[in-house]
């Protein structure tokens, strides 16, 4: 355990300088030499007598993994055997070792997730490294799997990675390696993942009353319709309204409050809510009265994204619920005079500017509200500018 008799912690690993040792669990223990350089050791008993093995340097073996190995070492020394002199032979490749992972999880996954998990390590990594002993598998091994596909299928790369490291922490709890080499030692050396320009599907504003309208003439779940309107008229991210909780909302005060684990900036945000806003959110309360969400399913949950965006493509809408946010944009700019600060503070946008951010202090909302009720007035048809 550590000094203080506690086992240790990620942060408490990174950020300890003091030359000693450090214990945690499974005689696993931290050694921090008077140069700063961090290492993992294990102390237990192999045939009764102590010994000490060496689980590799901080830098390439996290604390995960090292808890890992620790065990798989201790229930070998237990049963008698040596985990030093563990037969090699008995070792699995790595497709063997996926297929063991894979009949482990099978029961917890959907047949599309199961599909699409064996389906890219047999394109990707099989014929890499599929027929490589998992203990002889190296970060360089890794790297060679991923970058011929990193920058032009950069998703399908971050999945195979995972399952990789899936794969290999299974073999370092099974005692065959005490490191991941798809884990953090690659991340440092892996390009910065590519910049991909996201162009939503939008509707020209003038053109979002009528299709509230068509949203809320159809058939469909009443949660899912005032869902729709209220991402419309708060300018908000489809998973902003389908998270949204009655916790969060004022209606008094007209004013909702998303929590910043929530966001997708991090930051706690307050979104002034329009006259129509408080009408449609009065309506949800009498439609789901036990509810803890403001927009339920129908088994009481949250709605998920295809709720809404499924509906807009059944009814034949040219958009998805985040391109509502560009329509909001492109009306602030072309039919108000609200300043640029004010119409990226309605959107949650953060200040990239220095020289802005720096005057950037308030979130706007009192100027934010006036701008809220004029997009729900021009949804409405009741705009002074509505027509023009």
């Amino acid at each position: 355990m550590g000094k203080h008799g506690r086992k240790l912690t990620a942060a408490f690993v990174r950020s300890v300088r003091e030359p000693g040792l450090y214990w945690d669990e499974h005689g696993l223990v931290l050694r921090v030499k008077p140069s700063g350089y961090k290492q993992w050791i294990q102390r237990l008993f192999i045939h009764g007598k102590r010994r000490e093995l060496g689980l590799g340097p901080l830098r390439l073996v996290t604390l995960a993994e090292a808890r890992d190995a620790a065990l798989a070492n201790r229930k070998v020394a237990r049963a008698g055997g040596d985990p030093r002199t563990k037969r090699r032979s008995s070792v699995p490749t790595f497709e063997q070792a996926a297929a063991k992972v894979f009949a482990m999880h099978r029961a917890n996954w959907t047949d599309r997730h199961a599909g699409q998990w064996m389906a890219t390590l047999r394109t990707y990594a099989y014929p890499g490294i599929g027929g490589k002993r998992v203990d002889r598998i190296r970060s360089a091994d890794v790297m060679g799997v991923l970058m011929p596909i990193w920058n032009d299928k950069y998703q399908t790369a971050k999945r195979v990675r995972q399952r990789i490291s899936t794969v290999m922490r299974w073999a370092i709890a099974q005692g065959y390696r005490v490191d991941n080499p798809a884990g953090d030692a690659i991340g440092a050396a892996l390009p910065k993942p590519p910049r991909i320009q996201k162009h939503y599907k939008a509707l020209p504003y003038d053109q979002v009353a009528g299709a509230l309208a068509t949203v809320r003439g159809s058939d469909a779940r009443l949660s899912v319709k005032l869902g729709i309107e209220f991402l419309v008229l708060t300018a908000s991210r489809s998973g902003e309204v389908r998270g949204a909780r009655w916790e969060e909302i004022d209606t008094r005060g007209g004013e909702w409050t998303i929590p910043a684990e929530r966001m997708k900036s991090r930051r706690e945000h307050r979104v002034p809510l329009s006259g129509r806003a408080v009408e449609v959110l009065a309506e949800a309360k009498a439609h789901a009265r036990r509810s803890e969400w403001v927009f339920p399913s129908a088994r009481g949950l949250t709605l998920t994204s295809m709720d809404f965006s499924g509906l807009l493509k059944t009814l034949r809408i040219g958009a998805v619920p985040h391109g509502f946010r560009s329509s909001f944009r492109d009306w602030a700019a072309e039919r108000t005079d609200a300043p640029h600060a004010v119409m990226e503070a309605a959107l949650a946008h953060a200040v990239r500017d220095k020289a802005e951010a720096a005057y950037a202090r308030s979130d706007l909302f009192e100027r934010r509200r006036v701008l809220m009720e004029q997009w729900a007035e021009y949804l409405a048809g009741r705009g002074a500018d509505n027509g023009a």
